[in-house]
């Protein structure tokens, strides 16, 4: 039972990322008049449907991906309603609408979460630990700017670039009775993780933030924005080698995280939920072939040249995108079965 229950709220959750990221599209779509043909949840055979004017809504069986079937958008159309003959700012804001809704979801959650939240971490320290050796270079009341030139604002930033640090010697930059002193080679104590990398061990404290409504605001903005850097920052990692293939996690990998933090309450489900959105929406603006990144290269490349690629070969290389994602998709899957077991 506990296993269907997980389940149930992974397809729950997935459902309403990709609703959410469906419905920018559509929303944006029909506000600046392009026929939509299908609004549809899930892929392969139909399980439901209803056409409400132009538009068929649909539940289909496999519970991953949606789309939303624009009139023109993946061939010729000279149809008023098609997606090619609106102008280019239109079509631009189409094609990142479900990217930006799934950043908006996460920031909403995340405002939801802050809200909650007894108490607000803010970049000031308060406290050392008894044996802190982050002490003989920082002090009370330094105001932590940027580590390792990345900006600071709140205390999830502090901990995500102390994790990212491996030496234990961390460059600072912090505002120090109104002087900016940057501060070079910071030591922490280190420890090893499991895998066998060395995570630095956080030594001091942070002031809490007064809980007003403009300090809530912006601790979820910063929040949010610092998700998304990550997200980046991650993808940037795996790139260069830092991580490897076998550190992502596929739609299995997801569900077995979503079914833990299901048994460990609505906070933790709702955290990982806006992390997942957030990851979404990042990922999907990245410019890589059959994702809107992708569609999004093409159509500035029409705006700087003034005419589009025509549309036969962009169709062959988001096609190419797509095998390439598949791929990598069942490479991973892989890898959360391996883990699995």
């Amino acid at each position: 039972m506990q296993l269907v229950f997980q389940i149930v709220v992974a397809v729950i959750t997935f459902g309403l990322i990709i609703f959410i990221h469906e419905l920018g599209h559509f929303l944006v779509a029909k506000s600046v008049g392009i026929t939509v043909h299908e609004f549809a949840l899930g892929m392969g055979p139909k399980l439901w449907s209803m056409k409400r004017g132009e538009t068929t809504y649909a539940l289909r069986l496999v519970p991953i991906g949606g789309f939303v079937q624009m009139e023109g958008e993946d061939e010729e159309s000279d149809k008023a309603g098609a997606f090619g003959s609106k102008k280019i700012w239109q079509r631009i804001l189409v094609v990142v609408a479900g990217a930006l809704m799934n950043i908006l979801l996460g920031f909403l959650i995340i405002l939801g979460l802050t809200i909650s939240e007894d108490a607000l971490s803010s970049s000031t320290i308060a406290v050392f630990d008894e044996a802190a050796t982050s002490s003989s270079s920082l002090q009370v009341n330094d105001r932590i700017l940027a580590i390792n030139g990345a900006k600071v604002h709140i205390g999830n930033d502090i901990v995500f670039e102390l994790l990212r640090d491996d030496d234990g010697a961390v460059d600072f930059t912090v505002l120090r009775d109104g002087q900016r002193l940057e501060l070079p080679g910071v030591q922490f104590e280190t420890r090893k993780a499991e895998d066998g990398t060395n995570l630095i061990s956080l030594d001091f404290k942070v002031y809490a933030l007064e809980k007003s409504a403009r300090n809530v605001a912006l601790y979820s903005f910063y929040w949010t924005g610092g998700t998304v850097r990550q997200v980046w920052v991650s993808l940037f990692d795996l790139i260069t080698g830092r991580y490897g293939l076998s550190q992502l996690s596929g739609p299995v990998g997801v569900t077995t995280a979503i079914g833990q933090a299901a048994t460990m309450g609505a906070q933790s489900v709702l955290l990982l939920i806006a992390l997942i959105t957030i990851n979404v929406g990042v990922f999907n603006l990245l410019p890589v072939p059959a994702l809107d990144g992708g569609r999004l290269v093409f159509l500035l490349i029409e705006l700087i040249f003034r005419r589009p690629v025509p549309q036969k070969y962009e169709a062959y290389i988001h096609a190419a995108g797509m095998l390439l994602l598949f791929g990598l998709m069942i490479v991973v899957t892989f890898n959360d079965i391996i883990r699995l077991f």
